[in-house]
Parts: C-alpha cells; sequence; structure tokens
C-alpha cells in the first residue's frame, strides 16, 4: 500500500514574489503611506496606480479614512498586499496575504474594487511563469525526503514516502521535518499522508494541517470536508452544494450509477481515486526508484575528508540492501544536499552490474573535487538505477568472469573520467557497405552472431574514418589503375583485383535520394614496395566527366 505526502502552499505567489524580491519587503513594512499613496516602489511593484487606481475624487472622499487607518497602524506594521492579473482586460485580484484577507479582500476581485476598500493595499503583477520554475526548483530539492516527487501545479507538489518514515522515526516526524524546512526559507506549508493522492489532496486543503491517515483509514477523515475537496470541477462542486450535499460523507452514501449520470464520470473517477478504488497517475520529476539511501547529519559537514566518508557510507547502506535482494544496478546518482536549499548531484555509470561499496565510493571520489558545500551538507542521498539480478558465484570456478571483473573497473575509470560516448567497443555489423559494417556496444557486452565473412571479399585491416581523394590514371573505364598519387606521392600498381561494385542500402532511404553517384567500384591493388590499398571510383563511368578515385583503406 501506498503512502502520499501532498504538500499545498495557500500563499505561494506572494510568498515566492518575496523571495524573489526582498528589497521591496522593506517598502510593504514602512510606516504608513500618505493619503496620495505615492511611495516610489521597484519595478512592477507600486500602490495603487494602473488602470484600476481611483479616481482622485473617489480617493479624496477616502482620504479621512485613510487617515485613521494609518494612526491604527503600529509602526513597522505590514501592509497588506496583492498580486494581480489581466483577465479579459480586467484587472483581478490573484493572490492576496493575511493583511489583505483580513481586511475582506479575495482573489478573483476587481482590482478597482480592491483598492476601493483599502486604498493603502500594495499591488505587483503576478508572475506565474516564474512560480511556475521555483515549483520545479522544490520539487527537485524535495529528493532530500523522497526520490519520488510530482509537482501539483500551481501551488502544491506530492511524495511517495512510502517506506521512508523511518528514516526520520515516524510520518508525524518527517511532515514536521518538512514543514520546519520550508518555513525557516519562508515557505508555509499545510501538509497531510494518506494512502492515495486524491486524500491527501483533500486532508491537505480542507482538513486539518498536518494530518495523518491511518492505512485504509482516510474515508472517516474525508466524510466531514465538503465536495470540494474531491477536486471537481467548481460548476459541479456548488452544483452538489445547492443540492444540499455539503459533506463528503454524504455523496459517499449516494448509489453510483445515479450520481455518475447526473454529476458526469469524472466525478465518480475523483471520489474513486479520493477512497483508493481506481489508480492514479502521477508524474513525477524523475522515475521512482526503490533503491534510495539517505544520510542525515546532526551537523553540517563541508571537509572534503567528510565528502568522502559519507560516499562511501551511504553506498555501503545501500549496497547492503541491494546484496540481501540479490541485485546490482549500472548507474549511481549520488546528491549532496547544502544548507541553502541547493542540491550537487554527482553521477556514476559501470560496465556491469555491481554493488561493491569500496568501488562506487572510488569512482565518485574524483568528481568529489567539483562538489562546493557552500554553507555546509545537511543530508546527502544515493540513487541507484538500471538495477538487476546479480547471482552470486565461486570466483575460483569462474576464470571468464575473474578475467571480466579485472578488465572491469579499468573501463569503469576511464568512462567516469573521459565519458561513457568514449569507451567502447568495436562489433560486426552484417552489411555490405563498409561504413556501416562496423558498430560500437558497451565494451563488456557479448558480440552479436553475425554471418561468417566471404573470404572472396576480403575487406582491409585499416578502414579510414572518411575515404580520402587520389588522383588515379586508368585505360578505360572497368579498368583498375596503373599509377595513383595519394599524400603527394606517386605510386605506380603492381597487382590489382576487381571491381566489386558496391551501391548504397537504398531500401533504408526515399527512392527519389538513391542516384548513381553513389554507387562505388572497389579495386584491391598493389604497388611496386608491396603496399596494399583498397581504392574505389565513384558513380558510374560518363563519357567527358573525368572519373573521382577515393582511397578507403590499407591492408596489412
Amino acid at each position: 500500500m501506498g503512502r502520499i505526502l501532498c504538500a499545498w502552499s495557500p500563499n505561494w505567489a506572494i510568498e515566492n514574489w518575496r523571495r524573489r524580491n526582498p528589497s521591496a519587503e522593506a517598502l510593504e513594512a514602512a510606516a504608513p503611506p500618505p493619503p496620495a499613496s505615492l511611495v516610489p516602489l521597484p519595478r512592477r511593484l507600486r500602490v495603487g496606480g494602473g488602470s484600476d487606481r481611483p479616481s482622485s475624487s473617489s480617493v479624496a472622499q477616502r482620504t479621512g479614512e485613510v487617515a485613521r487607518r494609518a494612526s491604527a497602524e503600529t509602526e513597522g506594521a505590514q501592509r497588506p498586499f496583492a498580486l494581480i492579473e489581466t483577465v479579459r482586460g480586467v484587472r483581478k485580484v490573484a493572490a492576496v496575504d493575511a493583511a489583505a484577507a483580513r481586511l475582506g479582500l479575495y482573489p478573483g476581485q476587481k482590482g478597482t474594487d480592491a483598492l476601493a476598500l483599502v486604498p493603502e493595499l500594495v499591488l505587483a503583477d503576478v508572475e506565474p511563469e516564474a512560480d511556475q520554475r521555483a515549483l520545479t526548483a522544490l520539487v527537485d530539492w524535495c529528493v532530500r525526503f523522497s526520490p519520488a516527487v510530482a509537482a501539483a501545479p500551481p501551488d502544491g507538489l506530492v511524495l511517495d514516502v512510502a517506506g521512508l518514515a523511518h528514516l526520520w522515526g515516524g510520518e508525524a516526524a518527517l511532515v514536521a521535518d518538512f514543514q520546519g524546512r520550508l518555513a525557516r526559507n519562508g515557505l508555509s506549508f499545510r501538509c497531510a499522508i494518506a494512502d492515495t493522492p486524491g486524500a491527501a489532496w483533500a486532508l491537505a486543503h480542507f482538513g486539518k494541517d498536518g494530518t495523518i491517515a491511518p492505512p485504509g483509514g482516510q474515508a472517516g477523515l474525508l466524510a466531514p470536508l465538503p465536495p470540494a475537496a474531491l477536486r471537481l470541477e467548481p460548476e459541479v462542486a456548488a452544483q452538489l452544494e445547492r443540492l444540499g450535499l455539503k459533506r463528503l460523507e454524504q455523496i459517499f452514501a449516494l448509489p453510483r450509477a445515479p450520481f455518475a449520470k447526473r454529476f458526469g464520470a469524472e466525478a465518480l473517477t475523483r471520489l474513486d481515486q479520493a477512497l483508493g478504488r481506481a489508480e492514479e497517475a502521477l508524474a513525477f520529476r524523475r522515475p521512482p526508484t526503490p533503491w534510495f539511501a539517505r544520510l542525515a547529519f546532526a551537523e553540517p559537514i563541508s571537509a572534503p575528508e567528510d565528502l568522502a566518508r559519507v560516499a562511501f557510507d551511504v553506498a555501503e547502506k545501500l549496497c547492503a540492501r541491494l546484496e540481501r535482494e540479490g541485485q546490482g544496478a549500472r548507474r549511481f546518482e549520488l546528491a549532496f544536499h547544502r544548507l541553502d536549499g541547493q542540491a550537487v548531484p554527482l553521477r556514476i555509470g559501470l560496465s556491469v552490474a555491481g554493488r561493491d561499496a569500496g568501488r562506487i565510493a572510488r569512482l565518485f571520489a574524483p568528481k568529489l573535487e567539483t562538489v562546493d558545500p557552500g554553507f555546509g551538507i545537511e543530508v546527502v542521498t544515493l540513487a541507484a538505477e538500471g538495477v538487476e539480478a546479480m547471482t552470486a558465484r565461486q570466483a575460483r570456478l569462474d576464470s571468464a568472469r575473474d578475467a571480466e571483473d579485472g578488465l572491469a573497473p579499468l573501463i569503469d575509470r576511464l568512462a567516469n573520467r573521459l565519458g561513457e560516448d568514449r569507451v567502447w567497443k568495436a562489433v560486426p555489423v552484417e552489411s555490405h557497405v563498409p561504413e556501416l559494417a562496423v558498430g560500437r556496444a558497451e565494451p563488456l557486452a557479448q558480440p552479436p552472431e553475425a554471418a561468417p565473412w566471404d573470404p572472396e571479399r576480403p575487406r582491409p585491416v585499416r578502414l579510414f574514418r572518411r575515404p580520402e581523394p587520389i588522383e588515379a590514371m586508368a585505360p578505360i573505364p572497368d579498368d583498375p589503375p596503373v599509377q595513383f598519387r595519394w599524400r603527394g606521392r606517386l605510386r605506380r600498381v603492381r597487382r590489382a583485383e576487381g571491381p566489386e561494385r558496391i551501391g548504397e542500402e537504398w531500401w533504408k532511404r526515399p527512392i527519389e535520394e538513391a542516384a548513381p553517384s553513389r554507387v562505388r567500384d572497389y579495386y584491391r591493388v598493389e604497388d611496386e614496395d608491396g603496399a596494399r590499398y583498397w581504392l574505389f571510383r565513384a558513380g558510374l563511368y560518363e563519357p567527358g566527366q573525368p572519373a573521382k578515385w577515393w582511397l578507403h583503406g590499407l591492408f596489412g
């Protein structure tokens, strides 16, 4: 059974705007403004103003009210603040802070109405793109709590915490740590844990903050919540309340078929998802992996030797679990989580699946030099990917695997230092086109089974990456050259064989791209010094057109 933590920030847009504009917060908390509300503010921030500012006459009529409000405010008190957006040409309030909400302002209200009620209201333009980027960054930050995190736009996220709560001493301690870290960064979140994303979402938005539903017991906690807790369309939720269905327990008692017919199949699906009767797909930021280990420190660390030690410790912790399950992994991601919320990830790969903590830590060691600990590292996590079964074996009786294991560490060091795409093994590919007859494979991969090569068509030991142009002289079109000049030196041909005509793989490309110029006539020639070459003439012979000759490889 899964366990889902849903976190929702009621003031996400407001709090993120203040984090992006720290210098403007002092202006919001300044002494009471003058009646005209013409305090100079940073870009995108204004008091009144714009198309929604009341007229001068209305401002004059409210001068007395402004004065009364100003005298009532204590020095340093924060002034009400709201974000505003344009909807179909009308400026409307998108979000309000707690001070503005206490004065009766709410999202969706016209900007002119909000300023008429609260003339000292501070307004700024909403920035949905910046809020979305901040939410994505928060999802990445949450990997210290769970490897499976999904965004719940526009102001929430979902974490799969199944099997992780014991790392904090229980789900309540996990929620407390999660909320405390966010609060220290100026972000307030309401959280709830339940078996399903729908139930966790409902409890976080409409239940008591910090609610933890016991496994299989979310129905009782959902019962007193309003219909909107099912994530229904606003029109459907409003219709349910007009019919007197103001609590979910009333909806639970309704017959399923009439309910779906009256309110739609989506409403029934949302109900089933909340109660765990229907599955709900979550789009996690990264593919969830059960192979995850985490270490938290009482005091932040930053010394290079400490980073190396904890890299081994967390690898030993994860590898012990892999060994118990008879598994090994090909890729590992080590992440150092700093006090400022930033995560520094490091990645390594193995040529064969492994679970040796010492070997993994040694591969990470050269990369630790790139880690900037900032003000300190508080959490380190390690995730394994490409997990596959590994069978136990007796080393002395498996000489082939012993040789492979002796080569694997060298390949791993080269691949992680130079890049995985730079360490590979050439394998044969069944193709008559010379450039396509060789492919790349993993260094220790078994080569594919290929048909034996025709001895009547030998190929050079060294094939050039690209054919090199030469100047050749041939008596008639189908004869081999009698001499050719390559790299500035004239070579006279003593023996020659050919031609062997090789065409392109026309069936792998559109037929209109096939052309006679792609046909090649290859010759094996030997010069007076005994050196052997593989030459070809490109294209078919055309009277009056000089032939184009190329050198493609060298024999022995």
